[in-house]
């Protein structure tokens, strides 16, 4: 591919790697494009990067590829389990399935919510992961105002919210639910950035309230399904990992059912084995990504006094307002020109003069400052 200055060819300017018209944009494309690639700000994945022990077991599975993965997706299951529910793991095994990424168990469950559901909302943010509308709206739910009173039979909720950073503690999640979710209806509730908040995020989680999902299930007959994409927290975009935890085992196995078998393949199972195990990797995360996070906010306030940071401390990125379309896409392209791309609002999204950055260790942040810096020549 021949490139020019910009590093980003023109012939792939003019295809992007998505296809608009049937695929819904996503962060960490641009990085393919580039000659001088340093550090990708776009997508919210761990500042640490891949954690060295789980990677050198995938490297070691490479000689199990002549053999299919188990079915029962064991031992890596029953582990994640563990972390997840710590002593109750035994109890709560059977509702819990692994996918091929959130977007697999995501787009499984709004299957099974189509069979009788007719409406759906997204959770009560301005923007928020557009994966659960395009799934929702290819089985054919009605896309309802999200901060409108109308209940609706499909509601998904991203808590902490990506991109806005919004988060709502675990009473206001469930009295959402009940003043928004129809009787017999489904809730898809997104948890993959709760593991940022610390050691204690089960506790600050739904997964703590199990009794709780049972009542609404008996009482009103809504299903909440607690989704978890693992891609993120352990930086393996590429490997591919999600679950989800159903409200009960019968809830589970209409799920199994109807799943392609064999979706996580053998390098992501044992990746997923070996991850769950190391807690120092998750100890530097809950203790530097708050840091981190809290001196780019500062040097960002420093240089753009009029710039809004938006998002809880704990969370690996900082959505922005620039205040300008303007100033927010000559961001985008000195960053992507820099070879740091960042995360636009305007796609997918609809909020042009916002862009995302993800927290990143000090000197490679410094040289996204570096590259931002050229906006002072922007007309606001």
């Amino acid at each position: 591919m021949t490139t020019t200055n910009s590093t980003v060819s023109s012939s792939s300017q003019e295809k992007p790697v998505y296809d608009k018209n049937v695929q819904q944009f996503h962060g960490g494309q641009d990085w393919t494009l580039m000659d001088n690639f340093i550090e990708d700000f776009s997508v919210t994945t761990n500042f640490q990067g891949t954690p060295k022990s789980a990677l050198e077991a995938v490297t070691n599975s490479f000689s199990e590829v002549c053999h299919y993965p188990p079915i029962n997706q064991e031992p890596a299951k029953s582990k994640l389990a563990s972390f997840l529910f710590e002593n109750e793991a035994k109890e709560n095994h059977s509702r819990l399935i692994l996918g091929n990424g959130a977007s697999e168990v995501i787009d499984l469950v709004i299957r099974i919510a189509s069979i009788t559901g007719k409406t759906f909302k997204s959770g009560p943010f301005r923007a928020q992961y557009k994966e659960y509308e395009r799934s929702a709206i290819n089985y054919g739910f009605q896309v309802v105002d999200p901060c409108g009173s109308q209940k609706v039979d499909l509601a998904c909720l991203v808590n902490p919210c990506n991109p806005t950073g919004d988060y709502l503690t675990v009473e206001q999640q469930l009295s959402w639910i009940q003043d928004n979710v129809s009787d017999n209806g489904f809730v898809l509730l997104d948890e993959s950035m709760q593991i940022w908040h610390s050691s204690n995020f089960h506790d600050a989680s739904l997964l703590s309230k199990h009794g709780v999902i049972l009542d609404l299930l008996e009482k009103r007959g809504i299903s909440v399904y607690i989704i978890h994409s693992w891609t993120k927290i352990w930086s393996c975009t590429g490997l591919r990992l999600g679950s989800v935890v159903c409200p009960t085992e019968t809830c589970a196995n209409r799920i199994r059912k109807i799943q392609i078998p064999w979706s996580v393949n053998i390098l992501g199972l044992r990746f997923l084995e070996h991850v769950v195990e190391d807690s120092e990797y998750l100890k530097s995360t809950w203790e530097l990504t708050p840091m981190y996070r809290a001196q780019s906010v500062q040097k960002i306030a420093a240089a753009f006094p009029d710039w809004v940071c938006y998002g809880e401390s704990f969370l690996s990125w900082i959505w922005i307002d620039t205040k300008s379309i303007s100033v927010a896409e000559t961001a985008v392209s000195l960053a992507r020109t820099a070879g740091v791309p960042i995360r636009s609002g305007g796609p997918g999204y609809n909020l042009p003069s916002f862009i995302r950055i993800a927290v990143r260790e000090p000197s490679k942040f410094d040289i996204l400052m570096n590259a931002l810096s050229g906006l002072s020549k922007v007309a606001h």
